[in-house]
């Protein structure tokens, strides 16, 4: 599959063909333009597609002689030397790609200023001016010096001195690295003088830091793989570094920023290796590695750095500073049902992509295509695969860029409401309705349009006719049963008619329908004043209506039964005449 083409590497920029790229347009200095400032950023549009750029400087149209190529991540740059006093400069700016070829603009021409004068003095960067416990073999580094040309450096054990280097002439570079480690202990001043071809700069102080006593520590390391300012690294590489003699390991840290350690947090190591899998693709990680040993840690160890490879993304859209994925996004619901013999489920997918698949996946994991458009047509249960993809190209060959979701689809039916089981709760009923069949239900009383619960039993139920509903989850319809019940509580009538029309005549337990049988112990009656009237079996053909062989009124009545848990049912009744 097309899709299995991200896994080997072949990661690739977005729709942007290498020869279709346009040169940007030159913003500062304006090709032609004259005296332009040393210390003059050069500035450029951005080129839609394009991640990077690289930029040389030269007397010559595509000429290196003043700068070689520099990575310039973004449409400006700034020499960290400035630029040369009245001279023509001709920049070549570089489109730079991930995996495709550069292209290399046409050179533009300005020239520079001419010099006014002498420089200004510059200042040490590091170590920094009175710092104490300096390690005796550092580096000396400062600041560039607008107009300068080069820059002389004196380094002794008093102000102004140069017992130990005197009037070094360091070139037009802003750090120097003593042939031999400086004193112990001691406090070293260094005195650095720019000078251009006017002269050198005028009053010029020293400044100064102390040492501390002499240490094993190791030296540091340097960057094998890969190489500072490496592009185009794999998502897996293994890095490597030179290994140094007396360290016993390796302080590894790596970022996604300069200051960063989100990928590596200071991991050690005890060779000078180690892979890394799974980088994300075209980013820049920053990586610092420091030897140490019993004696402690290296000082003063460079960062260096390295861009990966362009992949689906997340990747980094220089013109607009944000994270981009290629993957669609998708919304698509976890399981979906079907009504049985209303033919195949059909699923419509709204997600914004080039492409789409469908897969059944059976119970050994194995898929089988269902359909290479938005729509599929499922007709049975189980579990599916839904992919949705965008692509992006070059060179003929398409890199897909896939989001995908497991669903279920679950057959679902009407439901059978197969019985609604009745139970006491004294003056009022509990029914419980008993539903049957292949879906997920809810259940509602007397209003088919609910409220709906997923609970199938029903308290605090007046006596009296009622009608019951089930609806199916999965929109397969609603079943329902009407519950008649012209009795009071557990099948005790409301009202008698001893008229002697033989209909209602005598006043009697009557068992319920659906539901189990209910044993009385006993039946007694009241008057509405509580005055003891009659008992009465379950078994007997009930009561008439008469006390002492005189009829009683017609009004209410009230009972008491006991059932064979000697719990009491209460109610009342009427008696007509």
């Amino acid at each position: 599959m097309l899709n299995k083409l991200f896994y080997i590497g072949m990661l690739i920029l977005l729709g942007h063909w290498a020869h279709a790229q346009e040169c940007p347009n030159i913003v500062y200095p304006t090709n032609g333009a004259t005296g332009i400032p040393l210390d003059a950023t050069i500035d450029w549009d951005t080129v839609d597609g394009v991640p990077s750029y690289n930029i040389a400087l030269g007397t010559t149209p595509g000429g290196i002689d003043i700068m070689s190529p520099a990575y310039a991540p973004s449409s400006a740059y700034k020499p960290p030397l400035g630029l040369p006093p009245n001279t023509t400069i001709y920049a070549t700016i570089t489109l730079f790609f991930f995996n495709a070829p550069n292209i290399t603009c046409p050179s533009f021409v300005f020239t520079t200023e001419s010099l006014s004068g002498v420089p200004n003095c510059t200042q040490m960067t590091s170590p920094l001016d009175m710092a104490i416990d300096v390690n005796p073999s550092t580096n000396i580094s400062w600041g560039y010096q607008y107009g300068a040309s080069g820059y002389t450096v004196s380094i002794g054990t008093s102000a102004g001195g140069g017992d130990i280097l005197s009037n070094y002439d360091a070139g037009n570079t802003l750090s120097f690295n003593p042939p031999v480690d400086l004193p112990t202990e001691t406090t070293i001043f260094v005195t650095i003088v720019p000078y251009n071809a006017l002269g050198t700069a005028v009053g010029c102080t020293s400044q100064q830091f102390t040492t501390r006593a002499e240490s094993e520590i190791p030296d540091c390391t340097s960057i094998v793989y890969p190489a500072d300012g490496e592009s185009n690294v794999p998502l897996s590489p293994v890095l490597e570094w030179v290994a140094v003699p007396d360290a016993t390991g390796y302080i590894v840290t790596i970022g996604t920023t300069p200051d960063g350690s989100d990928i590596l947090n200071s991991s050690t190591f005890y060779n000078n290796s180690t892979p890394v899998v799974n980088f994300e693709p075209n980013k820049t990680f920053f990586i610092t590695i420091v030897p140490f040993n019993d004696a402690g840690q290296a000082e003063g160890c460079t960062q260096t750095s390295f861009t990966t490879l362009l992949g689906c993304g997340p990747y980094l859209d220089f013109d607009t500073g944000e994270y981009v994925t290629i993957n669609p996004e998708i919304d698509i619901a976890d399981s979906f049902s079907t009504c049985e013999n209303e033919g195949p489920l059909v699923i419509s997918s709204t997600d914004i992509a080039e492409g789409y698949r469908w897969y059944r996946v059976d119970q050994f994991g194995d898929e089988t295509l269902l359909s290479s458009t938005s729509e599929v047509s499922i007709t049975e249960n189980g579990m599916y695969r839904y992919e949705a993809y965008n692509t992006v190209s070059q060179f003929g060959i398409t890199l897909e860029c896939p989001s995908t979701k497991m669903f279920e689809v679950l057959s679902s039916e009407l439901a059978s409401i197969d019985d609604l089981r009745v139970q006491n709760t004294g003056t009022t009923i509990q029914v419980t309705v008993i539903a049957t069949g292949n879906g997920t239900y809810e259940y509602a009383i007397d209003n088919e349009n609910g409220p709906y619960s997923d609970n199938n039993i029903f308290s605090n139920v007046e006596p009296g006719d009622h009608t019951f509903y089930v609806r199916d989850k999965n929109g397969c319809g609603v079943a329902q049963r009407v519950f008649t019940q012209d009795l009071t509580v557990e099948g005790f009538p409301k009202f008698f008619t001893p008229n002697g029309d033989t209909i209602n005549d005598y006043w009697q337990f009557i068992q319920p329908q659906n539901s189990s049988t209910i044993v009385l112990k006993s039946i007694r009656i009241f008057d509405r004043y509580g005055k003891f009237l009659k008992q009465i079996s379950q078994n007997s053909q009930g009561w008439d209506g008469m006390i002492a062989g005189r009829p009683l009124p017609s009004g209410d009545y009230w009972f008491v039964a006991v059932n064979e848990e000697n719990k009491e049912i209460k109610g009342h009744f009427s008696l007509k005449r």
